[in-house]
């Protein structure tokens, strides 16, 4: 019977090969070999149910049997053993993790001891002596730490030159990839701070060829900030160069310090225009696409580019910069050059994204040197004056008392009153008022001084002058140097919105009249409240607002009637250097202010206030301008003269009006 079966159970096999070599003998081979079993596995994986793995489920229930297992114990523990139990394992965790763990900690503990203030100096420098023993040969490795950072700058600050110098050579080979650590980027700064002449040569040496690289990054672009700003005139241009050209990345020494501009660097090299720009584009998106635009040597860069650049290239750039972005770079001089061209030469649209940039920040604006200089432009400028009115006025109005009594505060509201006035404003800012992108300024050359306009013949010179136009080059008065164009309304009817619609020149009233003794006495606020009781250039104020400056008048000469005695505790308005030469401007150039004076304080008592300071105010009334004026006081002042009690020098020459 077994041998009947046997040739019985294979005849099937066989009939099962027999049908499929006929059906296809040319993929014989492949189907018997590879295909054949991927079916039995397909069929087998179709017709039972999915099930892990029978390996894997075995570690996670011995997994589950130890977690049990552990709860069972801290369920046993107090929380206070708990807490110890997790810190030792957070310890151990960090001893796998940082290499010089057990260095960091001891020198934590030594760092708590030496950043007290009222330590002893013999105490403290025993304790940076043994840190800095402890670390030696270890510091490049354990700088980037965010404890070791802070106890290495510590040590900086307060050891001997001699150690300073050892740590410096420590690091000196291994700065470059400090520098874009973000905490050994403090450390690298403090050893800037204290480095000797040399050694911050070797440094800004060593950065060349990475300072493009460097300023693209966030933490870097602040080391190369920080060296810039530190060094001399050669060391700048040496970082400055390298992100002209190919040519000066790769190269040193090829430029001196004479050719410290882009175009004097083009014409020594006989550089290519476009290729230098095509650099220096490459140079600028990237980092202006990251928002790298609070520091120096970028905005020296922008303000290079922008002098060569073509139409494109500049409109491109405007454009970029005409944002919230741009109120970070304005505290720097080239920076607020950047911002002032970005409002002269943006679109309306362009010019409401830089306004509402500025939202929130006005007060911090109006208060630098040069932040101050971009309002300036810009209510100078913009013919929005409901938008300048809500972001801007709105903000100024809110501290304007602190502006008045500011140096750089009190330039917008001066402008405003007496714009592009040489008394105010120096050279340099009258300049910069004027500036413009030679490729975008549709009139070429029309505020190019006389030594530009000789040298027309060569476009890039005559470009180049356009922009750089310093203050020693100009020889016209400031008074009669045009306001940068841009807007098309009528000045004056700017001003009278910005001013007088707005309500910021009643505030500024109201002011005066609330610290009219206060401003006259100081430096800064004699000059708003000489140009508000004027009546503002033009007699802008006037006559919408001269029930108010009538009362201002008034109050000051209550002030001037004041006997010496009633004012012991402070000095008389006509005694005082400030307030006597304030008044005496206000007699000479406003008549209405003099003859309330006249009638309210000094009538009847010239004799008194004829010596001192206060013979200024009394001898203004002769040499005013105004018939008038002279009148009034020539009867009680003549015999003065002629006693020789009252002096009028004789070179004195009439004012000029202002």
């Amino acid at each position: 019977m077994a041998a009947k079966n046997r040739p019985e159970t294979n005849k099937p096999v066989k009939r099962k090969f027999a049908k499929t070599e006929p059906s296809n003998p040319a993929s014989k081979k492949p189907k018997l070999a590879g295909s054949k079993p991927s079916k039995v596995s397909q069929s087998k994986d179709s017709k039972k149910p999915f099930n892990p793995d029978k390996r894997k489920q075995k570690p996670f229930k011995s997994e589950l049997q130890k977690m049990d297992g552990n709860k069972e114990k801290n369920q046993s523990l107090t929380k206070r053993e708990l807490r110890l139990r997790a810190k030792e394992l957070a310890e151990a965790r960090k001893k796998k993790r940082k290499r010089h763990y057990d260095l960091e900690l001891e020198l934590a503990s030594l760092w708590e001891k030496m950043r007290q203030r009222n330590i002893a100096k013999e105490t403290r420098s025993k304790l940076i002596s043994e840190a800095l023993q402890k670390m030696k040969g270890k510091i490049p490795e354990i700088a980037g730490s965010h404890v070791s950072s802070r106890v290495l700058q510590t040590c900086v600050k307060y050891c001997s030159q001699a150690e300073r110098d050892a740590v410096f050579e420590e690091l000196q080979s291994h700065f470059l990839s400090l520098a874009d650590n973000t905490y050994a980027v403090h450390l690298v700064k403090k050893m800037l701070d204290n480095a000797s002449k040399k050694q911050l040569a070797g440094f800004i040496s060593a950065l060349h060829g990475h300072v493009a690289s460097l300023l693209r990054h966030m933490v870097g672009s602040v080391v190369v900030e920080h060296a810039y700003q530190l060094g001399n005139a050669t060391q700048k241009q040496e970082l400055l160069v390298e992100l002209y050209s190919t040519e000066l990345q790769l190269f040193k020494n090829l430029v001196s310090i004479k050719e410290s501009r882009l175009v004097d660097v083009i014409s020594k090299l006989g550089l290519q225009k476009a290729s230098v720009l095509r650099h220096m584009a490459s140079v600028i998106q990237p980092i202006l696409e990251k928002g790298i635009i609070d520091h120096s040597i970028i905005h020296r860069v922008l303000m290079e580019y922008l002098s060569m650049a073509d139409k494109s290239s500049a409109a491109d750039i405007i454009q970029q910069l005409s944002s919230p972005l741009l109120v970070r770079m304005i505290h720097t001089r080239d920076g607020c050059k950047i911002g002032m061209l970005c409002v002269k030469h943006g679109s309306a649209k362009e010019r409401k994204k830089i306004i509402k940039g500025m939202k929130g920040h006005i007060g911090k604006v109006a208060y630098d040197q040069c932040g101050s200089m971009v309002l300036l432009c810009i209510v100078s400028i913009v013919d929005d004056t409901k938008l300048i009115t809500k972001i801007i006025i709105r903000e100024l109005q809110s501290i304007i008392k602190e502006l008045v009594m500011d140096k750089n505060g009190r330039r917008v509201l001066l402008q405003l009153l007496h714009p592009n006035c040489s008394r105010y404003l120096s050279p340099d800012d009258l300049s910069s008022l004027n500036l413009s992108i030679p490729s975008l300024c549709a009139k070429e050359g029309s505020e190019v001084n006389s030594e530009a306009k000789n040298n027309e013949s060569s476009k890039e010179m005559a470009d180049q002058e356009v922009v750089a136009v310093q203050a020693d080059e100009s020889t016209s008065p400031a008074e009669n140097l045009p306001l940068a164009e841009g807007g098309k309304k009528d000045p004056r009817v700017r001003r009278q919105e910005l001013l007088v619609s707005s309500g910021l020149a009643e505030s500024m009233i109201d002011v005066c009249i609330e610290n009219a003794g206060e401003l006259l006495r100081s430096n800064f606020g004699k000059e708003v409240l000489y140009e508000v009781a004027k009546g503002g250039s033009d007699d802008i104020l006037r006559p919408t607002l001269d029930d108010k400056l009538n009362t201002l008048h008034e109050t000051i000469a209550s002030l001037a009637s004041e006997s010496k005695s009633e004012a012991s505790e402070e000095e008389h308005v006509l005694e005082n250097f400030h307030s006597s030469r304030t008044i005496r401007k206000l007699v000479m150039d406003c008549p209405k202010f003099a003859s309330t004076l006249w009638k309210n304080a000094l009538k009847g008592k010239s004799e008194l206030w004829a010596q001192g300071h206060s013979c200024k105010v009394v001898t203004a009334f002769l040499e005013s301008s105004d018939f008038k004026v002279r009148e009034l006081a020539k009867t009680e002042l003549q015999p003065l003269i002629d006693s020789g009690s009252l002096k009028i020098p004789e070179a004195k020459q009439l004012p000029k009006e202002v």
